[in-house]
């Protein structure tokens, strides 16, 4: 089997390098870039890279930027980098399409655990297939239909999809999707639930009803049956 491809963009040398050592440890292949140019070239170049770890603050073009040009093609999970720990850049990363947010100073134990997380959970075993109400939500191929169409999700959209499913008609606190669709050690905002919760909605069409909002709590995903 292939070893997962990650692209590891910083414009600090030693910085890459750390984070490139413990992934190479840890079995996976690694493509470097040092600002958001490279890591576009080497990104549209390597049509193998399964996620890519970004800087946010690079000469050229921005993490920001990157992901906003990246999910203009493609749904690669992103795992976001910065030495800033302001709300609002947060939720900037978030709406523009970043999976996870990593503060630096990290330990690099802990961000290969969220790439090992984010790709066990893109590659489920087994045939990994649900249907229920019109929705058809493959786990193994990362791939959603709605009355047989395919719709693109983001890889967070289609792991909050994923979460409701599996929770249907249960009450769930935005703490609660945090903690598990955002890993239980994630502090973030809980209006990034909204945020995505709303995305998710519009590319739903109709079906998008289906997710209830419970006011001053969370959301409850009741599908008709």
């Amino acid at each position: 089997m292939d070893k997962p491809k990650i692209l590891v963009v910083d414009d600090e040398q030693r910085m890459r390098k750390l984070v490139r050592d413990f992934l190479v440890k840890n079995n996976f292949d690694v493509v470097e870039a040092g600002d958001g140019e490279e890591a576009l070239d080497k990104f549209y170049d390597d049509k193998d890279i399964a996620l890519i770890i970004l800087d946010v603050m690079m000469p050229k073009m921005d993490g920001w930027s990157v992901t906003k040009e990246i999910r203009k093609y493609s749904e690669v999970p992103i795992i976001m980098l910065t030495a800033k720990s302001d709300e609002k850049d947060e939720l900037l990363g978030f709406e523009s399409g970043v999976d996870e947010y990593v503060s630096k100073p990290f330990s690099p134990k802990v961000l290969v655990a969220r790439v090992e997380a984010i790709l066990r959970r893109s590659n489920v075993l087994g045939d990994g297939i649900k249907e229920i109400g019109g929705i058809t939500l493959d786990e193994k191929a990362h791939e959603v239909k709605i009355d047989g169409n395919v719709i693109e999700l983001s890889f967070k959209e289609f792991e909050l999809l994923s979460y409701f499913v599996a929770n249907q008609g249960i009450a769930l606190s935005r703490e609660k999707i945090l903690n598990n669709v955002w890993n239980y050690d994630y502090f973030g905002d809980a209006r990034t639930i909204d945020t995505h919760v709303k995305k998710l909605r519009n590319k739903m069409g109709e079906k998008g009803k289906y997710i209830k909002t419970i006011w001053g709590m969370g959301y409850k995903f009741e599908p008709n049956q």
